[in-house]
């Protein structure tokens, strides 16, 4: 039987074209090149190389086992990464995190879902917001994201892959007894002069109600700001401003407090999930994401304006 090591040596020699540059690749002596081409001509009882000056050749029957050989190494290369994956799913760990928003709406159906089909990897979520976790993302402390990103500030890093997987438009949030209570559909221009609940000002949330509001105008008058978007419907209940807030933070809305739809377009920031690039990418991370992908199609099926 021929020894699939000694075939990697006779493919590598051919490519090369001498003992010498087979022997630098694989990190191997020339003579133990030398003994391995010398045992697989015993095994299969011909010559395959000429030996020449300046290098060697292959014969016709090497010419023949490099051909099948390149077939046969890559049939073994294919099933090592096949095992390498499944090992992958019956072990190790995959690291996720995840902006707070998502954290609570997608990712406890995907991790259960997950961890249905994969108990023994150990799963860990971290929480935060996008720009603290990309750092983390690229220096490898986490195999997987879940980022958002609004028109205006799309995320380029080329070391890392993305996938899309909803929509999330922002709705406007006023006090039950607002002066605009009684309409269904309000445009940005008819906040001008309100006070303004937002998050932290060097949020991407901030920064894109700035952006529409200067769009549409004018320059809002943010009274308060907070990152916890239960604390931000608190304070529109309480009068003392308006908001703007993602549909994925109105699972839970307050009964003192109405949601209405902008017109003509919201806001819309766009989820995505996001994974090392290239080889740093670990078994479980595109398996996870396949999860994500079926979660936010459930989500996109069922999604309706939020309860006012």
């Amino acid at each position: 039987m021929l020894n699939t090591a000694r075939l990697r040596v006779l493919k590598e020699v051919a490519y090369r074209g001498s003992f010498s540059s087979a022997a630098e690749a694989l990190s191997y002596t020339q003579s133990a090149i030398s003994q391995q081409i010398a045992a697989l001509e015993a095994e299969a009882g011909m010559a395959l190389l000429e030996r020449h000056p300046r290098g060697v050749s292959l014969t016709a029957a090497g010419q023949t086992l490099v051909g099948h050989a390149e077939g046969i190494l890559a049939g073994l290369d294919a099933a090592e990464a096949a095992l390498s994956e499944i090992a992958g799913l019956r072990g190790g760990r995959l690291r996720v995190a995840s902006f707070p928003t998502a954290g609570a709406t997608l990712m406890p159906v995907a991790i259960a879902t997950f961890r249905s089909s994969h108990p023994d990897v150990e799963l860990t979520l971290a929480e935060a917001e996008p720009e603290a976790i990309i750092p983390r993302l690229r220096a490898g402390e986490l195999d997987l994201a879940l980022l958002f990103e609004f028109a205006g500030e799309r995320l380029r890093e080329e070391d890392i892959d993305r996938a899309e997987l909803l929509e999330d438009p922002m709705y406007l949030a006023l006090p039950r007894e607002h002066r605009l209570a009684g309409k269904e559909r309000l445009r940005l221009e008819d906040l001008h002069g309100e006070s303004w609940v937002q998050t932290s000002r060097s949020s991407p949330c901030a920064r894109q109600v700035v952006r529409s509001c200067h769009a549409a105008g004018f320059e809002p008058s943010v009274s308060f700001e907070t990152d916890d978007y239960q604390t931000v419907q608190g304070l529109v209940a309480a009068g003392v401003g308006v908001a703007l807030i993602p549909e994925l933070a109105l699972s839970v809305v307050r009964d003192d407090i109405l949601i209405r739809a902008l017109s003509p377009g919201p806001p819309v920031r766009q989820v995505i999930a996001a994974v090392p690039a290239g080889a740093r990418l670990v078994a479980a991370a595109p398996v996870m994401l396949g999860v994500l992908q079926e979660a936010a199609g459930r989500y996109e099926k069922q999604r309706g304006r939020p309860a006012d």
